[in-house]
């Protein structure tokens, strides 16, 4: 196990997507942000089922710094309710996660 981690998120749009991904990569929170254009999602809200075309973004940084990942989401979206999930990073080429965590500030 590393101390490295993939944070999952879905925006509404893309305009909103790249203004995530630019405000974590600038405040140092995220060395990475992939933005996975339109995807298709199913959910229940409010009691009822929904959909809704989103952009999935994949966040890469440090176990250190998701707390600051998961504010800086919260604060930037338009959702009442942001997915912010966490994964950990088991393994993975030592020179990327090496990149990773010289690219995000403790």
């Amino acid at each position: 196990m590393t101390n490295k981690r993939i944070v999952l998120t879905t925006a509404g749009s893309k305009e909103e997507a790249q203004r995530i991904a630019l405000a974590l990569v600038d405040a140092q929170l995220a060395a990475c942000v992939n933005i996975v254009p339109q995807v298709h999602s199913v959910y229940r809200w409010e009691g009822k089922v929904e959909e809704a075309d989103e952009w999935l973004l994949i966040i890469k940084t440090t176990a250190v710094s998701f707390a600051g990942v998961r504010q800086g989401i919260k604060r930037t979206h338009s959702y009442e309710v942001p997915e912010c999930i966490c994964l950990a990073i088991e393994d993975g080429s030592t020179e990327y996660l090496d990149w990773i965590g010289a690219s995000v500030s403790a």
